[in-house]
Parts: C-alpha cells; structure tokens; sequence
C-alpha cells in the first residue's frame, strides 16, 4: 500500500486541513499518515482561532512516520510560521520522494494562516523541493510579487522560483486551472459545480495529486487526475452542513453518491 504523508494543520470541522487530506488517501486507496504544524478551531462559518504546534514537536512527528513506516509522497499544507517552514524543508529535503505543496496563506473565512515573515522562507526554502506546487490565483500571486497576473502568468513566475511543476487553481472563470512546467504552458479544463459545497477543495486537490504522484502519474497527468477529482468532490458537496461553506465531499467524489 502506498505510504502517504501530510504535513499540514488541523481542521476542526473536518472540512480541509489534516482530515481533508487524510480522507483523500484513504479513498484513493493510500495509507494516510501526519506531521501536524496548527490547530484551528473552525467550523463552516471561519476560524475562530489558532493554535501553532512547536517546531521541535513537528520536527518528531515526520522522523517518526518516516524512520519506521516510509514515505511514498507528501502532501504540504498550512505551516503557519517561518520557523515551523524551516523545520519542514530540512526533513522534507531528505526524502527524496513526490513533493505537492500547497502554500496555504489565509482562509476562505479571511483568517491568516501563514504568518507574512513566513512567505520568503517558504519561497527561498520549500518551493524549490517541490515537485508540484499548487496555489490558487491570489496565493500565487503573493509569491510572485506581482498582483493582477492572469493564472498563466502566475504559473510561470512561480516556476521561475524553482518548483519542477506549477498547477494555479481558480484563475479563470471557466473553471481552467494553468499547468507550467519545462515544457511551457498546459491549461486544465474541467466543469464548475454550483454545490455551494467548496471549502477544502484545495486541500482535495492537493493530496489527491499527491496520491497519483505516488502511484507514478506524470506531473501533469496528476493535475489532470487531481482536479477531475477535486471537481467530483465539490459536485457532491456536503452543502447542508453548517451555517456556511459546505465541506467538499470526499468520499463521494470517488463513490459519484451525494450524502442526503
């Protein structure tokens, strides 16, 4: 079975974060395992708060999964801080396995989830490791240093920090997601859904292209895979769930069933 690790923060609401994640290996048939970097206390209406596990404890969580069980890819997610950033590129670089990072910088609620100092060292530290990284429009935008970039644009600038692939999510009103890699520019079509269903969606679309990185998919087959994925689980969505943004549907997006 592959061995999948995510590093990243706790979802209290089950929506994204460490259990979004967790969900997505196991219904793409991964063993999910975690490195925990924040807990949030949040739920369909925002995060409420946040509260940042100490580097050195996450430093212990990784070397604990990977000396004994093994790691096939890793997914990253929210790091919160620049120190717990450092901590998780010097154990991630010696890996040597599929890298999918997912620069996770504010909710949808507007609640910051990286800290500002944080973002140079995620840029100069993490980025370049990365096998893919896959940051929505307005977090690639941040990265780059340049606002207003077509998702195009935005793929390209942060390929140029050193990413071997770039994937920018939710830059074009037709549902088009922009691949970058050596090879140049790959658009990624796929259908919108009106679930209204969509928080965690990235955290879907993340591990779920770790995953097929893992099973030996091609960068850009994955993201092709991954947002076919994604875009099922927001099509589900579990909607009448809190008084907010619905959760993606996880277990449905592999199923095709919308939980009633």
């Amino acid at each position: 079975m592959l061995r999948l690790l995510t590093v990243a923060g706790s979802d209290s609401g089950g929506g994204a974060g460490i259990q979004a994640d967790v969900k997505v290996f196991a219904a793409l048939g991964a063993h999910g395992m975690t490195a925990l970097t924040a807990l949030t206390a949040q739920n369909t209406l925002g995060v409420e708060a946040v509260h940042e596990v100490p580097q050195a404890f996450v430093r212990a969580q990784i070397r604990a999964v990977v000396s004994d069980i093994g790691v096939d890819a890793v997914k990253v997610g929210m790091l919160a801080s620049a120190g717990i950033v450092e901590v998780v590129a010097d154990e991630l670089s010696r890996l040597g396995c599929p890298l999918v990072v997912d620069p996770v910088m504010v909710a949808t609620s507007g609640a910051r989830l990286l800290a500002e100092d944080a973002v140079a060292v995620l840029t100069e530290r993490l980025l370049p490791l990365a096998t893919v990284v896959t940051p929505n429009l307005a977090e690639a935008s941040v990265l780059a240093g340049e606002p207003s970039l077509s998702a195009g644009a935005a793929a390209r600038a942060v390929y140029a920090l050193g990413p071997a692939a770039v994937v920018v999510t939710g830059g074009d009103e037709e549902g088009v997601d922009a691949f970058w890699d050596a090879g140049g520019l790959r658009p990624i079509a796929g259908p919108l859904h009106a679930s209204g269903a969509t928080h965690g969606s990235g955290c879907a679309h993340s591990a779920a292209l770790a995953v097929y990185l893992a099973q030996g998919y091609p960068p850009f087959d994955a993201a092709v895979a991954a947002r076919a994925f994604a875009g099922r689980a927001v099509e589900f969505g579990l909607g009448e769930l809190g008084g907010g943004i619905g959760p993606v549907n996880l277990v449905g997006a592999v199923a095709g069933w919308a939980a009633r």
